[in-house]
């Protein structure tokens, strides 16, 4: 099969409809409105494509002018997809680039026209893919392989389109629209089929490693109040638990609400699940950005710190226990206040988080006997109270 303008376009069409098919289904069951955006610009090159063997059977303002408008058109699609991915805004002056476009319709038909089409058609494409590629330069930790590679193909892709401009201003260069003759023209459809091949497998490989991930985070996340779950919890403890000595003391904080079962018999288990979030959101707000916190399980929590002074662990105890009693009280009317009972275990050197927990939980057990609404700190910085648990494993509390 010779590779001629033709059969070109018909592989172009071929791709094109198979990655717009897949990102819709993607959009389908995901609901991404970037997927929908670029599955909306994979389609929209479909139908240009298919316009565009028309070109030879006279079809002049549908083969050409309206193709080529459906090409930038897709391009839009797909700057729009990617700000919609990143999370940026496009300013309203963007929305002139159709204005331009249109603006083409007053030219009247001849070579020089061919040549203003070309050059007005190439410089919309190419603002719009170095745009698209100037928004996915994400920082390390957030890009993926997916979205380096429809940086450097978008970007590729709108180099390309810049120097066609200036091979179109090459005096004698032949430009014929209609029956794809000329070199710029031969070397851009080569070009096409190879550019929307690539960003079609770079924004597919996009769309499975955020599936995988939104898949990572489900499986992870308890899906009542948005915290770690214990799984997550365990495996994420250990990088903290290295940690210290290098940054300051670690402190493993250990919440039980107090007459939980009040709320669920009196108000019903909704009412419970909304002070379980609650619950939540005042551990977001009271802990240091960099704390792991989880919910292991009922009404039980759990907060990791690695850099944890005594005094900010009392401090961060207290004020949970205090914006908590204070929202119970005011939202549930119970025979006994619906309180926390905190257990805290302070540490300097690298632990296993088995045995803080273990002691977190006779901590815990000491302040349930006392009265509940209460913090109980095990201070293992203090040598004499390490001493005290590695000989008898009795843990005493300060």
């Amino acid at each position: 099969m010779a590779f001629d303008p033709p059969t070109i376009l018909t592989l172009t069409i071929a791709i094109a409809a198979a990655a717009a098919l897949y990102l819709l289904l993607e959009w389908r069951s995901t609901r991404d409105a970037s997927l929908l955006y670029w599955s909306t610009g994979f389609a929209s090159i479909t139908v240009g494509c298919s316009l565009a063997l028309l070109r030879a059977s006279g079809y002049f303002m549908i083969g050409v002018w309206f193709a080529n408008g459906l090409l930038v058109f897709a391009h839009w699609m797909f700057l729009a997809g990617v700000a919609r991915f990143v999370g940026a805004r496009l300013p309203r002056a963007w929305w002139l680039i159709i204005a331009v476009w249109c603006a083409l319709l007053v030219l009247p038909d001849g070579p020089t026209s061919a040549k203003i089409y070309l050059i007005v058609n190439s410089l919309l494409v190419a603002l719009l893919s170095l745009r698209a590629s100037l928004l996915l330069r994400l920082p390390p930790d957030v890009a993926t392989l997916g979205t380096r590679q429809l940086h450097y193909t978008l970007l590729v892709h709108g180099i390309f389109y810049l120097a066609k401009v200036a091979l179109t201003l090459v005096p004698g260069e032949l430009i014929d629209l209609v029956v794809y003759r000329g070199m710029v023209i031969r070397v851009s459809l080569v070009e096409g089929v190879m550019a929307i091949l690539l960003i079609a497998l770079s924004m597919t490989g996009t769309v499975r490693y955020r599936r995988e991930r939104q898949i990572e985070h489900l499986a992870e996340r308890d899906p009542l109040t948005a915290l770690f779950n214990r799984r997550a919890f365990e495996a994420r403890a250990p990088r903290y638990l290295e940690r210290v000595s290098q940054h300051g003391d670690g402190a493993l904080l250990l919440i039980d609400v107090d007459n939980f079962k009040l709320v669920n018999d009196l108000y019903g288990h909704a009412a419970g699940d909304r002070l379980l979030v609650t619950l939540s959101e005042l551990m977001r707000h009271v802990c240091p950005d960099n704390a792991l916190t989880a919910r292991l399980g009922g009404d039980e929590f759990a907060i990791l710190l690695d850099d944890a002074p005594s005094e900010s662990v009392t401090r961060l105890g207290d004020e949970l226990r205090a914006r908590f009693h204070d929202h119970a009280s005011r939202t549930f009317d119970t025979p006994d206040a619906v309180t926390l009972s905190i257990g805290a275990t302070l540490f300097d050197q690298p632990s296993d988080l088995t045995a803080l927990i273990d002691r977190g939980d006779i901590a815990l057990y000491e302040v349930k006997r006392s009265g509940r609404d209460r913090l109980r700190v095990l201070d293992l910085t203090e040598p004499e109270q390490r001493r005290a648990v590695t000989a008898s494993g009795i843990e005493s509390t300060g």
